[in-house]
Formats: structure tokens, sequence, C-alpha cells
């Protein structure tokens, strides 16, 4: 069983490296650079292993602005990309919801303290 198989059920909507740069208005280089930067984070998927990023990190006017933040402090606590992932996308009955709805939701505040108490 892959590591990420999971994430098909938590993820609805991918995004290649190529729709992400062409979504953004920029070259694929520079999401490479967004990946390795920590902007982003991206799971390798399929036959062909091609690298994906949820679509959920995204609004209309570019990457969700408290996206970068949240990966650095689970990033510093431990976790891999696809942890990260599967981190944002899972259902906490105590929030209600998912990590990443509550990002879009303005509640950067509340998901970062709950990163951070991962860490201990």
């Amino acid at each position: 069983m892959k590591e990420n198989q999971d994430l098909e059920v938590l993820v609805d909507e991918w995004l290649t490296l190529p729709e992400i740069a062409e979504r953004l208005d920029v070259i694929v280089t520079r999401v490479h650079k967004m990946i390795k930067e920590g902007h982003l984070v991206d799971v390798r998927r399929g036959k062909r292993n091609v690298r994906y990023v949820p679509a959920a990190f995204f609004t209309d006017a570019g990457i969700l602005k408290p996206l970068r933040g949240t990966i650095m402090v689970l990033a510093d606590a431990g976790f891999n990309d696809v942890e990260i992932i599967r981190w944002l996308f899972t259902e906490d009955e105590s929030l209600p919801g998912r990590p990443i709805d509550a990002l879009h939701a303005g509640k950067k505040t509340e998901i970062r303290r709950r990163a951070q108490a991962l860490a201990w």
C-alpha cells in the first residue's frame, strides 16, 4: 500500500505543476521553486509518478496566504509533505471541518496553534 493512497480519498481535486504555472501565470520552474521554498507541498501520483498539488491550496487571487506559514509549522513538527497534506485535509470534529477549510475561512491562528501543539 502506497504511503499517499489515502490522500486520493481526502483530496478531491489536484493540479499538476504545469496547471499551477498557467493558473499563476508563471513559468513551471517558478512552481518548482515555490515547492522548494515551502510555499506549496506536492506528492507524486499515478503510474507516471507526476507531481501534484491539492487545488484547495489556491484561491482566485493565487496561493492561499496562510498556507506557507502553516506548512513551515508542520514541517518543523517533523511532518513530511504527504503527512502535511493528510493533516490539512483530515476532518477534525473539534474545528469542525478540515484545517484547509479553516484556513480558507480566515482561522489561521487557530490552525497554526493546533499545528504547533503537534510538535510536543
